[in-house]
């Protein structure tokens, strides 16, 4: 297949006609903030509202993991608007999370952490009104702590699971802000898939599903 040229913030660019936009840009260095995606999900969730872009042509700024690529793109990443977006997103996760760094597995290698140094956002903002949910820990899997006050609810755990058991144990539940991640008692009948694996615990991007060996510091 021949390639198309698209310009990114003026830095040119070949990709594949209908390669995703999001995936291009970071295999090329141009870093956009980006919580959910991942390569090979379908359908792209778009759940984190973080990749925002502005392309020619496209009144306002689109997901950039929904965007296939076509024709001479003309793309901005870095425009004020975009900013602002991502900006809110963030702001937004943040207040129903549980900003608690340095006992957490996930610090110095966390999601949140590296996106809001790169959009220049203390994790604790001052005006931010937190709502976070009742239950700190769920302890019930034998394998795996779940922290819902830390969970970005991104859905990568769920599509591991998915994709490395014929019996998935891990699924959303809930709504709205009582949204969470569950394993409904499957792992009873799949325990030892579930300590051989533990997929969902690795991919997490902010450590909220943490083996149980592992050590939370007070």
């Amino acid at each position: 297949m021949d390639l198309i040229t698209i310009t990114v913030d003026n830095t040119e660019i070949e990709a594949e006609p209908g390669a995703n936009l999001l995936l291009t840009c970071l295999e090329n260095g141009i870093y956009i903030p980006n919580l959910c995606h991942l390569k090979e999900m379908s359908p792209v969730p778009a759940s984190c509202r973080l990749c925002f872009v502005e392309i020619d042509g496209i009144d306002q700024p689109v997901a950039s993991c929904t965007i296939q690529i076509w024709g001479t793109m003309q793309i901005r990443t870095d425009t004020p608007d975009v900013r602002r977006l991502q900006k809110a997103a963030l702001q937004l996760l943040l207040s129903v999370h549980d900003v608690d760094c340095k006992p957490c597995p996930a610090n110095k290698k966390c999601a949140l952490q590296d996106i809001a140094k790169f959009l220049q956002i203390s994790l604790k903002p001052k005006h931010l009104q937190k709502q976070l949910k009742e239950t700190s820990v769920n302890e019930e899997h034998p394998c795996l702590n779940y922290y819902p006050n830390k969970c970005v609810l991104c859905g990568k755990c769920v599509y591991v699971c998915r994709q490395q058991h014929e019996l998935p144990m891990l699924a959303f539940a809930g709504r709205g802000f009582h949204t969470v991640v569950t394993a409904f008692g499957e792992w009873k009948n799949g325990m030892d898939a579930c300590e051989s694996c533990l997929a969902c615990s690795a991919i997490c991007p902010v450590g909220a599903l943490i083996p149980k060996d592992i050590t939370i510091k007070s």
